[in-house]
């Protein structure tokens, strides 16, 4: 029998779902190098590669297998090679701009344990997808908010999320779509630098999220009375600030997400919420010569009376806080234990804190490649942004449920 890859599911899965690989057809105990390869939309190679030796019967299953030292990874990891790929250009983030067609993966196994590949033994594709049949993609223009929103099958009432993203602009919906997967009626919004947005805003007005949020509400398949909101970065920052002055509000997930303004002004009516000071002398140089922005930040608990700092003590909603331990863009971890402190000290029990090890600015979705060293949203320096490739994997597949159990319990 000529060894063959077989994959569960068979030819297609959410990218967000695990993938069980088994090799069969191997000689009793060989020695074979899997590999696996993904384009991204632009053309750049992603890829990951791990030692194994088939058992006795010739099988090799991922789930029982350990990979042998010298791949990407090693031990048992039976999705390591998706969530070890890493691009083949440096400093390449993985997007995805169409959520409507899947990325296809390529899983080969090679002959041996060279540092070249050995003879190639087997081969097969397979599509890791962003919609699950029947999930609803709908551009939205209405007055002023340029967004899409995904809707799961069926007619029922859904849950609400709006996914509001991280500076630099621009539509986002890998993770509202893969949302949408999972029951909820997701609106990606964007906030600026796209189509008729602002390219570069002075300063952002809570009235534009707020016409998202009555977009929502409005919406019949959007279940009341309130809605959800989901926030990496500066994003999730919006969110924080959106549940302190707009009305329902319900619950609050912030990615990394500082607790005062940043970089753009933040208003609301006539009340203006003054941006942290910024330092960039501050920045540290590191051995490969890559730029550490992490204290260019002024510390809003430090400075009596803050203006920066955002009143979530005026809040409603019940808030999340996800932060990564690592995350050398912003001292989350530091800013979400301080906030939570003052909340308590109100008398406040609306927040619970998730910290993750070896974890940096980025926590995307699961199978989401690492992505430790990046373009600063601020400087467009190459900056360290944090994070472990195996405790940063651990940690996506960790977080995704619980946000989901967040929402499903609050909304």
């Amino acid at each position: 029998m000529a060894p063959s890859i077989r994959l569960s599911p068979v030819a297609r899965s959410l990218f967000d779902e695990p993938l069980a690989i088994a090799v069969q057809g191997l000689n009793p105990r060989q020695q074979v190098t899997l590999r696996t390869s993904l384009r991204d939309e632009t053309g750049e190679l992603f890829q990951a590669s791990a030692r194994y030796q088939a058992g006795d019967d010739g099988e090799l299953d991922l789930a029982r297998c350990p990979a042998l030292p010298g791949g990407s990874f090693s031990g048992l990891e039976p999705m390591g090679l998706l969530w070890a790929l890493q691009p083949q250009k440096p400093f390449w983030y993985m997007m995805k701009r169409d959520v409507q067609s899947p990325f296809l993966l390529q899983l080969e196994v090679f002959e041996g344990h060279g540092e070249s590949p050995g003879r190639l033994l087997a081969q097969a594709q397979h599509e890791r997808a962003f919609l699950r049949d029947g999930v609803r993609r709908i551009p939205v223009r209405e007055g002023r908010i340029r967004a899409t929103l995904f809707l799961p099958p069926g007619e029922d009432h859904f849950p609400g999320i709006i996914d509001i993203h991280g500076l630099g602009g621009g539509l986002f919906e890998q993770r509202a779509s893969l949302l949408a997967n999972h029951g909820f009626a997701t609106l990606a919004l964007a906030y600026y630098h796209y189509e008729d947005l602002p390219q570069k805003p002075t300063e952002l007005h809570l009235e534009y999220f707020e016409e998202a949020v009555n977009y929502m509400l409005q919406h019949p398949q959007v279940k009341g009375p309130g809605v959800g909101l989901l926030g990496f970065s500066k994003g999730g920052e919006v969110s924080l600030a959106m549940a302190a002055f707009l009305k329902n509000i319900m619950a609050v997930a912030s990615l990394n997400g500082p607790v005062a303004a940043t970089v753009i002004p933040l208003c609301y009516k006539d009340k203006i919420i003054p941006s942290l000071t910024f330092y960039e002398h501050k920045a540290k140089v590191t051995n490969s010569k890559i730029l550490d922005y992490s204290d260019v930040l002024d510390d809003p608990f430090q400075a009596p009376g803050n203006q920066s700092l955002i009143p979530l003590e005026k809040a409603e909603a019940q808030f999340l806080f996800i932060v990564g331990q690592d995350d050398h863009v912003v001292k989350s971890e530091h800013y979400a234990t301080e906030v939570c402190k003052l909340l308590q000290a109100q008398g406040k029990e609306n927040f619970q804190i998730l910290s993750y090890p070896g974890t940096g600015h980025c926590i995307d979705p699961p199978f989401f490649p690492l992505y430790p060293i990046g373009s600063h949203p601020v400087f467009h320096k190459r900056a360290v942004l944090g994070g472990e490739l195996r405790a940063y994997s651990k940690a996506q597949v960790h977080v995704w449920p619980q946000i989901q159990a967040f929402f499903k319990k609050y909304l």
